[in-house]
């Protein structure tokens, strides 16, 4: 919720010695703070670079539209042509490499999207979309396309940016990190400003220090339940507490199924389409194959697959990602045209349901315009937090200063009751989001050292001031 948190003298009191009878809350709130304080100040740089380009990401889908309209859109005509024909016409402009995947136009104004894999030039974690009209086979142009939900080049560069600045697999650990932190720096916020006296949460008559931190309290109030929403899907596809998440879920039973692509029965490996999806010489063609998933109910949007070899069948699956989600596939076998093996979104786990529908909502599909809007509020929310959390800090110190950090000693005044089972559970979630539990063993380790070390200069000091008398 809140980051680069500071507070008043009077809120971060140099730890007391312990006083029986004292409550563990009591105890457990200078942890807490000094926790949120010190999180928020070295943590909000990954969290602001995330919100930044978050806001962009969300942004991008609508000027994705815009940018590409001319690829995207056509005039509405009279039939739209057999799919088998689309795919032709895009062959014949684009000979290389290999069809990986067919949408067929999904609305009246939309186009084709054939992608090929394998061509020159293009990534080969990316597809070359080629853009067909649907009405007159005619090629509207051709882009580089990423990802499930059909990124073009705009919103992929912004994906990988807020990904990993377009570091590679050693930039995902920036985004991680974040994740891992935002729900311990939300949650602590959330404590703090509850645990607050009511007086001191007014924003109305107040100024300076005290304005800013009602104001960094309680904006952050409201959005707390969305940073913690954010940070548990970020962390879902991350790359160590995603693949801990993804080990828990299979586990349980719980991973994403899939259709099962085997060709069925004496046809297997005779007129397969291998690569050449869409040609009539192979197998019974794109059109009845297309023709064999409407059938079973599959309606716009979907994609086609082609068999990965002879033994494959063909694959068409939704892929409508906005609610209410259509996610149902089927497979085909390319000799027959029969349907092979039938899926269900209804019928995936309770929690492939769950990741589903909560990464659909963290990348801004899952409500469209709706969901983007409010994911760039989130991050305009963020980076306001930020914000006035380094003007706390700045504002507690003397002239230009920063303030002082909350004092060290915060966890002497937990009881053991208290403090023995929440090491343990740190301990345990550390274990399995390690860029939360390593960076947090590593603070506790130089603490204590400085700690150590600043009690034995003062010893010293106060040793030969004593003899100096």
């Amino acid at each position: 919720m809140t980051t680069a948190p500071s507070t008043s003298t009077e809120e971060a009191p140099k730890p007391p010695a312990p006083a029986s009878g004292k409550s563990a809350w009591a105890g457990l709130r200078p942890l807490v703070l000094r926790l949120h304080f010190y999180a928020g100040v070295l943590v909000a740089p990954f969290l602001l670079v995330a919100a930044l380009t978050g806001l962009l990401y969300a942004a991008s889908f609508q000027a994705e539209k815009i940018v590409y309209d001319h690829e995207l859109t056509v005039p509405v005509g009279d039939r739209k042509l057999p799919v088998s024909e689309q795919v032709a016409a895009a062959r014949e402009a684009h000979p290389e490499g290999t069809i990986s995947a067919v949408r067929p136009s999904p609305e009246a104004d939309a186009t084709t999207r054939v992608m090929l894999s394998g061509t020159p030039g293009v990534d080969p974690d990316h597809t070359l979309a080629v853009f067909v009209d649907p009405y007159t086979a005619k090629v509207r142009g051709e882009l580089e396309q990423y990802g499930s939900t059909g990124a073009l080049p705009l919103r992929t560069w912004i994906d990988e940016f807020h990904r990993d600045l377009h570091l590679g697999e050693p930039g995902r650990l920036y985004s991680e990190f974040a994740a891992s932190w935002l729900w311990v720096i939300a949650c602590g916020g959330l404590v703090l400003w509850f645990s607050r006296r009511r007086a001191l949460r007014r924003i109305r008559g107040t100024g300076g220090r005290r304005r800013t931190l009602a104001l960094h309290g309680g904006v952050g109030v409201w959005a707390a339940a969305g940073f913690v929403f954010l940070s548990a899907t970020g962390l879902t596809w991350s790359t160590y507490a995603g693949a801990n998440i993804g080990e828990l879920r299979t586990s349980l039973g719980q991973e994403t199924p899939s259709v099962s692509a085997a060709a069925a029965g004496e046809h297997a490996g005779h007129g397969a389409a291998g690569g050449t999806a869409g040609d009539a010489a192979h197998g019974v063609g794109l059109d009845r194959i297309l023709a064999a998933a409407r059938a079973e109910g599959l309606g716009d949007p979907v994609e086609i697959v082609p068999p990965a070899d002879e033994k494959s069948a063909y694959v068409v699956r939704q892929i409508q990602r906005s609610w209410p989600e259509k996610q149902d596939s089927v497979a085909v076998d390319p000799a027959s045209g029969e349907v092979t093996d039938v899926l269900r979104f209804d019928d995936y786990p309770v929690l492939a349901k769950l990741t589903r529908w909560g990464i659909d909502l963290h990348t801004g599909n899952l409500f469209g315009l709706v969901n983007q809007i409010a994911l760039m509020v989130l991050a305009l929310t963020l980076i306001l937090l930020i914000l006035w959390g380094y003007r706390m800090w700045w504002q507690r110190g003397r002239g230009s200063a920063f303030g002082r950090p909350v004092p060290r000693g915060a966890w002497q005044q937990v009881p053991p009751y208290v403090l023995v089972p929440l090491l343990a559970a740190i301990a345990v979630l550390g274990y399995f989001v390690p860029l939360l539990g390593i960076p947090l063993a590593a603070f506790l380790a130089v603490d204590i050292v400085l700690g150590e070390v600043a009690h034995r200069r003062g010893r010293r000091t106060y040793t030969s001031g004593t003899a100096a008398r």
